[in-house]
């Protein structure tokens, strides 16, 4: 979609000032749903965060773009689903026309250089992180907090990217210090976790009820 299709609405970051400690939380979210939720929750409050933003990416270059619903309608079902005042989405990449998360990830570093930002994963992504554009720079770029998923934590703590930075991982009970450690840092986090895939739903396949926490 080109940039003068979308509204500069869904496009803008949200708000932020010096110091802030941002958790980015990189995908598709088609659509969103609550297991976004729970992430987002447990990430907060495990790394004290100061703030997350759901980073809706105009297209995975990994998957199929197929069943990809419209920026502005998963922005908008992600923003409708958010309940925490602390979490925000936006679809920035689009207007700056980034495809790869290095180039998004550079570009929120050098321009809010004062902000202490980490990137979020789910241990189904990072066991395949190996395969993203730049993953070592990624890692390098910005700390790590990887979310365990259900059948997923043997996969990523077995992949080639935790072998690559196995020598950088911290303790969970480490954690709220990551958003201001030097790259390569990384934490696994396991908890409450949720059954739903955006894949699922599409499929309408029957999802089992998703764990709330209220923080």
């Amino acid at each position: 979609m080109s940039p003068l299709m979308i509204s500069k609405d869904i496009t803008k970051l949200p708000s932020s000032v010096r110091g802030m400690t941002i958790g980015l939380f990189g995908g598709s979210f088609n659509p969103p749903h609550p297991g976004h939720q729970l992430v987002s929750r447990q990430v907060l409050k495990r790394l004290d965060l100061d703030a997350i933003w759901w980073l809706v990416t105009p297209g995975n270059p990994l998957k199929d773009h197929g069943e990809l619903a419209p920026l502005t309608n998963r922005v908008q079902a992600a923003t409708t689903l958010i309940t925490h005042p602390r979490v925000s989405a936006t679809g920035f990449e689009a207007a700056r026309g980034f495809t790869y998360t290095f180039d998004t990830l550079k570009f929120l570093k050098n321009t809010l250089s004062d902000r202490n930002f980490v990137w979020i994963m789910g241990a189904d992504s990072f066991a395949g992180f190996h395969k993203w554009e730049r993953w070592r720079e990624i890692a390098h770029l910005l700390p790590l907090v990887i979310y365990n998923r259900p059948g997923d934590g043997f996969k990523a703590l077995s992949s080639p990217a935790a072998t690559y930075l196995k020598k950088y991982r911290l303790s969970q009970t480490s954690a709220k210090t990551l958003p201001l450690c030097k790259p390569p840092a990384w934490v696994y986090l396991s908890g409450l976790t949720s059954e739903m895939s955006s894949s699922k739903i599409r499929q309408n396949a029957p999802l089992p009820a998703t764990p709330v926490e209220r923080i």
